[in-house]
């Protein structure tokens, strides 16, 4: 039954045109997933990380050479399906009517005229996120270099959890495929031809970040030291905070003594507590990694394309809306792990502002707001008149959630938050315009009807 479940997946991916390294990469999961390895990491196996590097500490130094043979990789296989929408999420617009694409490329534009490099913005896009994209980027001619614009995420087959074969779903076929995760960057990367094609045109060093992350903008002080020290891996990391607890942590593998990075879905259900401890688990996982393309295409090589990333099943139903379907395992992989496949990588302790994802509503009304600013330069940097950092907003997700009811509820714009510390949002409130919110503010509305924030009121307390 097992081997006709793996023999099942693999005949529908090559009838996909699912390339080899790829189908190979799945075997090595699904035959770990068949031998009872769940990818757990038990809080007793890791030690804690300790005397991490500073970037604040590096040497203030350029390396243009080493600048004119990077790339900047991003991550833009996401729908922002969690906020409703159903097309690309960098297209989505976040400030001053700019995209998070149109932010990306103006910041890679202006690395690109401050340093006179050549510095190629790719995007791995998914199935559903290429065409919008390359259609958008249309917008931005000026980003054409030497090699791909964007490289396409594989995909891999559903496995029923009762019987390990792929599913059959004919009346919604797209269902019976998933991403097999961020890791699949570095499969994607080989299988599309790209690296091969950026190690023949000179590129050695590639900045790797998620789209939704404006603050992951590659840095020179950075790249230099990365390159100077010959580094494989780097994975910057910020100090974790109360609000960070369910983040990614990096750790050591006391078998080992290597790096591991560990997901909250590979700690066993007796561990969850101490996983959000911040005082053992100082640093969090930020996804913006640094990585030598030719150690890449080495470990590549010596593994017949399979990476080896920790593996991390998670278990959902065949349709995510309906949980009356099919349970299904989902064999995914985080890019951040490759910190434990390089010898020698290392973590970095970077400014919280390098730090800034967009995964709800909420993260985007910050960003929106005067709480952010967009330089003339094209860079989005927390402003610097913000009073007590950047603010923590919570919106009710009744209401907030997706883009459609958020927009609906702030049709003038986001309030200023510049002066604000925390702003929590519980039932049906319309703001309206140029409203200010300062220090620590709860708006609770609990009627049927819609609480309507008049024009220019400030909100304090």
């Amino acid at each position: 039954m097992v081997n006709d479940g793996l023999r099942a997946a693999e005949e529908k991916m090559q009838a996909e045109g699912v390339p080899q390294a790829a189908i190979a990469t799945f075997r090595h999961y699904y035959e770990q997933l068949v031998a009872g390895e769940s990818g757990m990491l038990p809080d007793d196996v890791l030690d804690q990380l300790l005397d991490v590097p500073a970037a604040e500490d590096l040497p203030d130094e350029e390396d243009r050479e080493a600048l004119d043979k990077a790339v900047v990789i991003k991550l833009n296989g996401g729908l922002g399906t969690s906020m409703g929408m159903e097309r690309a999420k960098s297209l989505l617009e976040v400030k001053e009517g700019r995209s998070f694409l149109d932010i990306i490329a103006g910041q890679v534009l202006e690395l690109r005229r401050r340093h006179d490099v050549r510095l190629p913005l790719l995007l791995m896009n998914s199935f559903y996120t290429r065409d919008d994209t390359l259609q958008a980027l249309e917008r931005h001619a000026e980003l054409y270099s030497d090699v791909p614009a964007d490289f396409v995420q594989n995909k891999e087959p559903k496995i029923l959890v009762d019987s390990l074969q792929p599913v059959e779903w004919p009346q919604e076929p797209e269902l019976e495929w998933c991403p097999p995760g961020h890791g699949d960057v570095y499969t994607a990367l080989q299988t599309s031809g790209t690296l091969d094609a950026l190690l023949e045109h000179g590129y050695e060093y590639a900045f790797l970040s998620n789209s939704d992350n404006l603050g992951a903008v590659l840095e020179p002080r950075i790249l230099s030291w990365f390159a100077a020290e010959g580094l494989p891996f780097v994975m910057e990391v910020c100090e974790k905070t109360p609000a960070d607890r369910k983040g990614g942590h990096p750790a050591v593998l006391k078998e080992t003594g290597r790096l591991v990075l560990r997901e909250t879905a590979q700690t066993p259900e007796d561990d969850l507590e101490r996983f959000g401890d911040i005082d053992r688990w100082r640093y969090f996982n930020t996804n913006n990694l640094w990585v030598d393309l030719r150690a890449l295409a080495a470990v590549l090589d010596e593994n017949d394309g399979v990476l080896g990333l920790p593996m991390i099943v998670n278990r959902k139903t065949v349709d995510p809306g309906d949980k009356s379907t099919p349970e299904v395992f989902q064999l995914e992989t985080a890019m951040g792990a490759a910190v434990g496949v390089f010898e020698g990588a290392q973590t970095l302790v970077v400014p919280r502002r390098r730090f800034a994802p967009v995964k709800t509503t909420s993260d985007l009304l910050v960003l929106r707001s005067d709480a952010y600013v967009l330089t003339e330069a094209g860079f989005v940097e927390p402003s610097p008149e913000l009073q007590d950092g950047l603010p923590l907003v919570d919106l009710d997700a009744d209401h907030y959630k997706l883009l459609r009811d958020f927009d609906a509820r702030f049709p003038a714009g986001p309030p200023s938050l510049v002066a604000c510390e925390q702003l929590t949002v519980e039932g049906d409130v319309r703001f309206g315009r140029d409203v200010v919110a300062r220090g620590t503010v709860e708006v609770r509305h609990e009627g049927s009807d819609q609480l309507v924030i008049d024009d220019g009121t400030v909100l304090e307390g």
